[in-house]
């Protein structure tokens, strides 16, 4: 049987996704959580707020209805952290059986309140559900480009993971098998904040020697915080790990980057995000990475000076200071 697919969440990044997999013949029913954007892309056959000049392919199909969108097999949830509880609610309250339904999170980033990462919100609140989590180094405008590109398939369920693994692998989107689920969500939230340091230094004018530094000694962070949350330490080397990181933090698409060049240049967060049409999740999952680091008592220096820079308004030349006259001390990688 043809393969049909749902993705909710018409941002730059479910958008692209849906076109991909439209183009490998796939059957497609992508549906925006605003009832506004979903009329303006059924009627434009294209989304124009955040994928300009990308027509949908034929069997790419605008379904307004969130019911009828969760009638396939497969659906992928592309939703901010920020508002996807909400949204899986919503979903849940569309009263139909999700027993064996096979949900793929996509979403980057870490619950304020609950400190939970993606495929948790949904287990949350869809305990029926089976729940994978697609990840990796994977710009949208690149992806739609056809620039070969890998990524993982990250699912507790072996035979799942092998049928996600042929719906999404195309000839120039590779995906690989993972099971370490929080450790591929780990790597996808941690490296929005080591992105937005190394923007910090773009904008100060630094250059390769503090960039590598940042990803560097980011990538001990990372992996200090998944040793406690139960992740394994290998997978932060790996796609969703270090390849997210160095893309993120090296890409001038990258919005996270962006975001700490421009406080590094002086401006202020809420000017910066109130020229910004799209999410970056940075700016949130720090927020949540400062509890949870502080609760656990994870030494954490980069993510703290990004928390207190963006929350506090601490000056980008102070944390330069204080991360660079911190107590010498000998390497350690974990």
């Amino acid at each position: 049987m043809k393969e049909k697919i749902t993705i909710i969440g018409a941002g730059s990044w479910g958008t692209t996704l849906a076109v991909i997999l439209a183009k490998k013949g796939i059957d497609v029913h992508l549906h925006s959580v605003f009832k506004e954007h979903n009329l303006m892309m059924q009627k434009e056959r294209a989304n124009r707020l955040f994928l300009k000049g990308v027509k949908f392919p034929s069997n790419l199909i605008i379904n307004i209805s969130l019911k009828e969108s969760l009638s396939n097999d497969v659906i992928v949830i592309a939703i901010p952290v920020k508002f996807l509880r909400k949204v899986v609610r919503s979903i849940k309250r569309c009263g139909i059986s999700f027993k064996n339904k096979v949900f793929v999170s996509v979403s980057k980033g870490i619950e304020a309140n609950s400190l939970k990462t993606p495929s948790k919100i949904i287990e949350d609140e869809l305990p029926q559900a089976i729940v994978s989590v697609l990840s990796g180094p994977t710009i949208a405008k690149e992806v739609l480009g056809g620039v070969p590109t890998a990524c993982v398939i990250a699912s507790r369920n072996n035979t799942v993971a092998k049928k996600l693994q042929k719906i999404f692998n195309t000839s120039r989107f590779r995906v690989y098998l993972h099971n370490d689920i929080i450790g591929v969500e780990l790597g996808g939230a941690l490296k929005n904040i080591i992105a937005i340091a190394c923007g910090i230094s773009d904008g100060l004018g630094f250059g390769a020697n503090t960039k590598a530094a940042l990803v560097t000694r980011g990538l001990v962070e990372m992996r200090r915080l998944g040793k406690r949350l139960k992740a394994h330490p290998l997978t932060f080397g790996g796609i969703s790990g270090l390849g997210d990181l160095v893309t993120t933090c090296f890409s001038s698409y990258s919005r996270n980057r962006f975001v700490g060049e421009e406080i590094g240049k002086g401006r202020k967060i809420k000017t910066v995000l109130k020229n910004m049409n799209m999410v970056a999740e940075g700016v949130n999952t720090v927020k949540s990475v400062y509890r949870l680091s502080r609760k656990l008592k994870i030494d954490m220096p980069i993510a703290n000076e990004v928390y207190l820079t963006i929350y506090k308004n601490k000056s980008p030349k102070d944390i330069v200071r204080d991360l660079m006259q911190r107590p010498l001390k000998s390497e350690k990688i974990a």
